[in-house]
């Protein structure tokens, strides 16, 4: 049965709005997975006239790759739930004129808002008295840019809410290849008895973006690399792939055993962090045979700025099952190729009949590719077909595409899936306090690190896949990074 509640966009004229959730929204519609009676509430300063405000939904959802098919039919019934409300958030009149327009339906208040006024808007809806048990609030990352910051935000919609009723996204989290990890692991009998420190050599988490900052160079600069990306998507890769079988499919379940990984993670601070972490910027360079400008040349930017662009880290957790596996966590802007993706290295057999090269008999690898091209790899050593004297082995990849394999399944955006659980009252894919405050604490004692060593941000050209330097991080170690395969 669907659930019934109204989901009011807060800043709904804003960029995030048309880009991500209207076109989500969409989809959920035409899926049948909306109430009848939800209404979707664009609670906006009145910036856009009706005609243009509905053009201008359609327009994101037409350029949307997730939506695979638009009609008339089906989008004017679309248009017909979403209501303009003109006010102001952090006003209680405005607020409690909101409610009284809308009906008494359950309530979703998706902060599609900067932070720093999460704290007024929240008050107002306390003030205004339609804070309910059953209300729901939504927020968007950054929450924070350290773990006092994250406390102080963190705090003021705690004075209107509970835990229970928060939900903070990463969208990430919501990705198809992202939910199929837990299914991945723990739904197949062949990977968890070798799913630890005795077999697996190292894990890999790339997440690379070909694009630079854009215009939101202001923003990017006081949150670099590390805040905006490790601190969240990364780490929740993380866990999701060191995470312990949780007792029950419930959404606290599942955070306690990631929170544990959290906590596990060997602290990288002052005494270590130059041994276990790389600091890149790009510079000029060419994107697809295309010159892009270096982070010191984009609009707005401050020549001097020494903010990473670039981040590679090597993590290791500190419990029985991965004690000594090195985690190699690495992103960036202006790199080669947009794609993320998660290599487990498994250790190399013992192969005593066969005289090889021990390094080509180190190939076992499980590839899952969250972008593009969703989908599972596993590469194998197998015997190359011929007469020829000795044996010759070569490593095949199995590959399972997930667009091949569910032809007939529509692939979701991460928006529609969290915006359906949002409804549903599931928290699964949403991230809890004490784990956001595990995650803070860990990169604050980088940032600290960073600070006390001087440890400078290294030079990269736009196109390539960061700093030589990255390249040596796992070359002491004799290993070396994954190449994009496409």
């Amino acid at each position: 049965m669907l659930k019934v509640c109204n989901i009011v966009i807060v800043g709904g004229e804003g960029d995030l709005a048309f880009r991500k959730l209207y076109p989500a929204l969409y989809s959920l519609h035409r899926e049948n997975l909306l109430a009848d009676c939800t209404k979707i509430v664009c609670f906006g300063r009145g910036k856009y006239k009706r005609e243009k405000f509905y053009q201008n939904m359609r327009t994101w959802a037409e350029k949307s790759e997730y939506v695979k098919a638009l009609d008339d039919d089906s989008w004017n019934r679309f248009c017909e739930r979403v209501v303009q409300f003109s006010g102001d958030a952090t006003s209680a009149k405005d607020m409690k004129r909101m409610r009284e327009e809308v009906g008494p339906e359950e309530m979703v208040f998706y902060l599609s808002t900067p932070p720093s006024i999460f704290a007024p808007i929240c008050k107002a809806l306390g003030d205004a008295n339609i804070v309910t048990k059953s209300t729901r609030l939504v927020v968007e990352k950054p929450l924070g840019e350290s773990l006092e910051t994250f406390n102080q935000i963190n705090d003021t919609l705690f004075e209107v809410f509970q835990e229970s009723q928060i939900y903070r996204i990463d969208h990430y989290l919501g990705k198809e290849t992202v939910q199929n990890l837990l299914a991945l692991r723990f739904a197949n009998i062949f990977f968890e008895p070798l799913w630890n420190r005795n077999y697996i050599d190292h894990v890999q988490v790339t997440v690379a973006e070909s694009v630079g900052v854009g215009g939101r160079w202001g923003y990017y600069n006081e949150a670099g690399a590390l805040r905006d990306m490790v601190q969240n998507h990364l780490l929740q890769l993380l866990c999701l792939v060191a995470m312990e079988f949780p007792a029950r499919n419930k959404a606290d379940d599942i955070r306690d055993e990631k929170l544990k990984i959290i906590r596990s993670l060997k602290p990288i601070n002052t005494t270590n962090v130059t041994q276990n972490t790389i600091r890149g910027q790009y510079t000029e360079g060419s994107i697809s045979q295309k010159l892009v400008p270096g982070y010191a040349q984009e609009k707005d930017a401050d020549k001097e700025s020494d903010t990473e662009t670039f981040v590679a880290i090597k993590a290791e957790i500190e419990n029985n099952r991965w004690q000594g596996v090195p985690f190699y966590l690495r992103t960036g802007k202006r790199m080669s190729n947009r794609y993320s993706e998660i290599v487990i290295q498994f250790k190399p057999v013992v192969f005593k009949f066969i005289d090889i090269d021990p390094n080509v008999l180190n190939a076992n690898q499980l590839v899952i590719r969250l972008q593009p091209n969703e989908g599972i790899q596993m590469n194998l050593m197998n015997k190359v077909p011929g007469l020829s004297e000795g044996t010759s082995l070569q490593n095949v990849g199995l590959n399972l595409s997930f667009e091949d394999a569910f032809e007939k399944h529509r692939s979701p955006s991460a928006y529609e899936r969290l915006l359906l659980d949002v409804t549903r009252g599931d928290q699964t894919l949403f991230m809890r306090t004490d784990e956001l405050r595990g995650a803070w604490k860990w990169v604050d004692g980088i940032i600290d690190g960073w600070s006390k060593t001087g440890q400078p941000a290294r030079s990269y050209k736009a196109g390539s896949m960061g700093p030589d330097d990255a390249l040596a991080l796992m070359i002491q170690d004799k290993r070396k990074w994954q190449s994009f395969e496409g």
